[in-house]
């Protein structure tokens, strides 16, 4: 009889896996994703600078400078500072100026305080918006430097012939 426990004592070792309580966890590919995130009950005064996408829920007062990317203010955020940004989503409240060098969208429960410069504008049904709004050109880059050599070889055919 103590030989044949042995046994059932070797066997049960040897399957763990038909144990329903162990944990595996699954290994994911995927990358993650580059957005830092300032929950509800964070508060910064200060100036926000950074090259990743930032998600706001809590309070921010002072300036936020992120020329490279996206910043969401989500539907707790309370922002009492400027923003420069290439991409803002607002759902909302901000008091400051706004500078976007792509696109400006107030989603209908955001609202803005304060003058917004940017290439182009959304602002759904039901949003609070005060303030001034410019609408800029869009940089058109690839006919400035099509432009630019075209003029160049004019300008030194100019000089050799004179």
């Amino acid at each position: 009889m103590l030989q044949s426990s042995e046994n059932s004592f070797s066997l049960k070792s040897a399957i763990p896996a038909s144990n329903p309580n162990t944990f595996n966890p699954v290994k994911t590919v995927t990358a993650p994703v580059d957005q830092a995130t300032i929950g509800r009950t964070l508060v910064i005064k200060g100036e926000i600078t950074g090259s990743e996408a930032l998600y706001i829920d809590g309070r921010v007062e002072g300036k936020i400078i992120m020329p490279e990317s996206r910043v969401t203010i989500g539907r707790n955020g309370k922002v009492d500072a400027s923003i420069h940004a290439r991409e803002l989503v607002i759902m909302g409240k901000v008091n400051g100026n706004i500078e976007c060098t792509d696109r400006v969208d107030i989603r209908a429960e955001g609202a803005v305080s304060g003058d917004i410069s940017t290439v182009r504008i959304t602002v759904e049904d039901g949003a609070a918006l005060k303030g001034g709004i410019q609408v800029l050109a869009e940089p058109r880059k690839q006919s400035q430097a099509q432009a630019k050599p075209a003029e160049a070889p004019k300008a030194m055919a100019a000089t050799a012939s004179a």
